[in-house]
């Protein structure tokens, strides 16, 4: 490992670590911000969700497979931009599409 891994690894631990031993704890703002919404006066709903998830695990299964289903995406129009930047020189194909001829 590169001394510049080791020093980004020691970073990102350090900002993992410090708050927590400042008191701080790893929460969402979502609650927060939808109590303080709740809270005001007059406040009503707009609309009811269709379906709701039986358990917070199926709605964490869900939700992990919604950011897994997003990544493969994302890695595939990566991976298909960067094959397409490749110089001619390095293709495996001639320019008509077809195999070049084995040595």
């Amino acid at each position: 490992m590169s001394m510049r891994s080791v020093w980004m690894l020691v970073v990102v631990v350090l900002i993992a670590v410090i708050p927590l031993l400042m008191g701080g704890e790893f929460g969402g703002a979502d609650n927060e911000a939808a109590a303080i919404v709740q809270g005001t006066e007059g406040f009503s709903p707009w609309f009811s969700p269709i379906w709701e998830p039986p358990s917070g695990e199926v709605a964490s299964m869900l939700f992990s497979l919604q950011a897994a289903l997003g990544a493969l995406v994302l890695g595939y129009a990566i991976g298909r931009a960067h094959g397409r930047r490749r110089p001619d020189g390095d293709r495996d194909t001639t320019k008509d599409g077809a195999l070049p001829p084995r040595a």
